[in-house]
């Protein structure tokens, strides 16, 4: 079975734990089967494929489920970017708002580790792609363009997100910076529906720095 996860999946991994996964119709995969979500504490559903942070994402833009990415007529995905080489997620363009005059420039990270009572973290590992892409960021930002670091948050007992100091105090201190210097930061949740099999981003979630 594939793990679509590079992260610790610090607190996704108890041995015993119900998972659900999906299976692949293309012969030629050496593992056919990709795992999904995970039930943590007999309680929490967890989405760990990280590929899907991106996919559900752009359907609650597109859906208008993110209220602050609203107006813009043109959604690009993994357009080259910055000065370090990077690809941006998403990039909004064509606003059809006054508010919203310039490029909008969204970096996704998937959330998925839980601490209890309501509390999620950033990152699981330390994270130098992540550290790069707040540089990115705070970069775009400068030069006069939106720029969103957003938290999509696949783990159903999570309320609020915090960044993981204790595993990588370096992202924390950048993305305290970021946020000084004008990058946005939005965190929204999933609802999981397992009897329709579906995962959508519904719930905004606060943030704590």
């Amino acid at each position: 079975m594939h793990c679509p996860n590079t992260g610790s999946m610090k607190n996704c991994q108890t041995p015993g734990s119900r998972i659900w996964y999906s299976r692949a119709s293309n012969p030629k995969r050496k593992y056919p089967h990709t795992w999904e979500i995970v039930e943590v504490d007999s309680l929490d559903l967890v989405g760990i494929n990280t590929h899907r942070a991106n996919q559900l994402v752009v359907e609650a833009i597109n859906a208008g489920t993110v209220q602050q990415l609203r107006g813009y007529g043109q959604l690009e995905t993994e357009v080259p970017y910055g000065e370090q080489s990077s690809r941006i997620d998403i990039l909004l363009r064509g606003a059809t708002s006054a508010m919203k005059r310039t490029d909008c420039y969204v970096e996704v990270k998937n959330v998925s580790l839980g601490m209890g009572k309501g509390l999620g973290l950033f990152p699981d590992a330390v994270t130098l792609r992540g550290q790069k892409h707040l540089q990115e960021l705070m970069s775009m930002s400068s030069r006069g363009y939106r720029a969103v670091l957003f938290f999509c948050v696949q783990h159903s007992g999570i309320q609020r997100v915090s960044p993981a100091d204790e595993i990588d105090p370096e992202y924390g201190r950048l993305l305290r910076q970021a946020a000084s210097q004008g990058v946005e930061l939005m965190a929204y949740g999933a609802v999981f529906d397992m009897d329709a099999s579906t995962i959508q981003l519904s719930r905004k979630l606060s943030l704590v720095l």
